[in-house]
């Protein structure tokens, strides 16, 4: 009997001390009230859905709109948000419908219904900016909808179709507030989403609250959040040193962010596997220095990605080889391959057989206000002019006035990150290198579209493998580009707010609705 109390008075001590461990853990009376406040270097370039293209407006996005399909954390699946179902029609993978939602209304109190969700794709492709979304849709013939059904008829099978219904570019926007034919502006947003935009100041601050009239994919929406945009990563991180930021995400600077201790006990970092690139975009329209592939390859011949990893990223960056990263489907090395170390002299013939006169004087444009972009610039202007194969100009030009300038030809070579929209190597090919993409640099080939079209054909997306590779392999013969590095995903918040981890997963969703006080 004694032995018996004994393992009682045991098992009640334990559960004791178990309630105290889950009583601390639960939020109290006495937490923060304030909006939790979020840091990032990122930019939103405009609050309309059918304008922008770009990380920082559809993190933006992805919190005040609603699409009709989504990704919850690490899916790489979508599923229904403001959808009730969706799905192929036949096996064709041509024909796409989705039943709306009965019981959505947008935040400014009107009710959506499946018009808005046709309106709202009709006329992103419709407006079709330069720095716009309708590049993820060169198949999409038509949209139409009766009653609660919105079908989407494409011209050529796209199995990734479903996967970017779930991003920035299928926000639904209320018709009667955004004009057909043209973007919308002001600093106001009506969407469907878990937040409602309270206000926004642009370049400086949003604050979101949460929205009462959401019905989605989410259980429960999150609590007021006040993102603070910053133009230099050391502005970032002197506010995060000051304590006036709960969490930070895209970019501290590299020397702090190699500096991150996972197991640090002040901080909560996440370290997440992440699929971030940038490339050296040339512009191969004619009459442009670079129109002739082997003056492009013979850049890619000079390249050497050590000392951008090493001095410029401090390590926190990896080297990339090919248009798609380590992590997909189909990923290859085609730039290791070809030009497996820096070889001036290879680089010295071909621009004899491409019969340029050298030194060749090339602009090199970069978005400015950012310490390690400029760093990164000067790296490869170093390597570039090494040899007196080639004299570079910088153009550190502010991001908007960049984008507009890219697109419109005015640098021969130039430096751009890039995201994943969705968990697919597609992601990396159409947006890049197909027919009208988001780079503008004037590049397209019919045998890369034929390439980039049989990888859509397939739902189960292990077979795309080998037509991802040719795609990459025919990248490192064209050289449209040239792949420099791919990064971790890094999100660093304050012990008293949890929920960082979900924050971002690759999918382009920047989940502010997971962060919660403790």
């Amino acid at each position: 009997m004694r032995s018996i109390r004994l393992r009682i008075l045991a098992v009640l001590a334990v559960l004791v001390i178990a309630g105290v461990v889950v009583w601390q853990l639960l939020p109290s009376d006495e937490v923060n009230k304030d909006p939790i406040a979020v840091g990032t270097t990122d930019e939103v370039t405009s609050l309309d859905p059918a304008g922008a293209y770009d990380a920082g407006s559809w993190a933006m996005y992805s919190n005040v709109y609603q699409s009709l399909m989504t990704f919850r954390p690490g899916a790489i699946v979508p599923e229904p948000d403001a959808a009730e179902s969706c799905g192929f029609i036949g096996q064709k993978l041509q024909t796409y419908q989705c039943t709306l939602r009965d019981d959505l209304f947008f935040a400014n109190g009107r009710k959506m219904t499946a018009a808005d969700a046709e309106y709202s794709i009709e006329r992103m492709m419709r407006i079709k900016t330069d720095v716009g979304p309708s590049v993820l849709f060169p198949s999409l013939k038509n949209v139409v909808s009766e009653g609660r059904t919105i079908t989407f008829n494409l011209s050529s099978r796209d199995a990734t179709f479903p996967q970017k219904l779930a991003t920035g570019a299928g926000s639904i926007v209320d018709r009667e507030s955004y004009p057909p034919n043209k973007l919308r502006t002001g600093n106001t947003a009506d969407g469907s989403g878990p937040y409602m935009l309270k206000s926004y100041r642009p370049g400086v601050a949003a604050e979101l609250v949460p929205n009462p009239r959401y019905k989605g994919a989410l259980k429960k929406t999150g609590v007021p959040v006040t993102v603070r945009y910053y133009k230099e990563s050391d502005a970032l991180l002197a506010d995060w040193k000051a304590g006036r930021l709960d969490v930070t995400h895209r970019q501290l600077p590299p020397a702090t962010l190699a500096e991150l201790n996972v197991g640090d006990p002040d901080l909560r970092v996440t370290e997440a596997e992440s699929a971030e690139i940038r490339n050296l975009v040339f512009n191969v329209r004619d009459g442009s220095p670079l129109a002739d592939k082997r003056v492009r390859q013979a850049i890619a011949s000079i390249i050497d990605r050590g000392p951008l990893v090493t001095d410029v990223y401090d390590g926190t960056v990896e080297p990339l080889y090919s248009l798609i990263p380590q992590g997909y489907i189909g990923h290859s090395t085609p730039f290791f391959d070809a030009y497996p170390t820096p070889d001036p002299a290879r680089a010295k013939e071909l621009m004899q057989e491409a019969g340029v006169q050298t030194p060749l004087h090339i602009t090199f444009g970069y978005g400015a206000g950012d310490k390690t972009a400029a760093k990164e610039a000067a790296e490869l202007r170093r390597q570039l002019e090494a040899d007196g194969l080639f004299k570079v100009s910088l153009k550190a030009v502010e991001w908007q006035k960049f984008q507009k300038e890219y697109a419109a030809g005015k640098y021969d070579a130039y430096t751009l990150g890039w995201l994943p929209d969705y968990p697919d190597p597609d992601t990396f090919s159409q947006p890049l290198v197909g027919h009208s993409n988001i780079l503008r640099n004037g590049y397209s080939s019919k045998k890369m579209d034929d390439l980039i079209g049989a990888t859509l054909r397939y739902s189960d997306r292990s077979r795309t493998a080998e037509d991802f590779k040719k795609l990459q392999a025919l990248v490192g013969e064209d050289v449209p580009l040239v792949p420099l590095w791919q990064k971790k995903d890094y999100v660093v918040s304050t012990t008293d707010v949890s929920g960082s981890q979900y924050l971002s997963d690759g999918t382009g969703i920047w989940r502010l609705w997971e962060l919660k006080r403790i």
